[in-house]
């Protein structure tokens, strides 16, 4: 996946989706050793993951006109102290993503630790 084609998906959205946008990649790209990014333009989303499975997906991408939502595969199981999750699938659940200042927030930083000793977890079993 070229970096580019993310970049040209984004850049779709308005301005304050887009930087939004990138600066939560970056900190994903960061805080998830080895994840690759695998843009889904049909769904709309990216999604963050070790593997070409659902199952071994960490996170996804969903920008809107409005915003971003971070997406988290089996997120009804994560742990939330800061009840930021929201959702009401069997599965999934997202956090809105509304500034920068929520993209560098603890809350998030857990939330990623979360999902990926989840994901750690799942893949041990198998």
């Amino acid at each position: 996946m070229q970096p580019d084609q993310i970049t040209i998906f984004l850049s779709q959205y308005p301005d304050a989706v887009f930087n939004n946008a990138l600066k939560l990649r970056t900190l994903l790209l960061k805080t998830l050793p080895g994840i690759t990014e695998q843009l889904d333009a049909p769904a709309r989303m990216i999604g963050y993951g070790y593997g070409q499975k659902y199952s071994e997906t960490i996170c996804v991408l969903i920008p809107s006109k409005k915003g971003i939502k971070l997406g988290f595969y089996k997120g009804n199981e994560l742990p939330d102290p800061d009840s930021i999750l929201e959702g009401t699938g069997k599965i999934t659940r997202y956090v809105q993503i509304k500034d920068e200042k929520q993209i560098v927030s603890p809350a998030i930083q857990n939330l990623l630790k979360s999902a990926m000793t989840a994901y750690k977890q799942r893949t041990a079993l198998h």
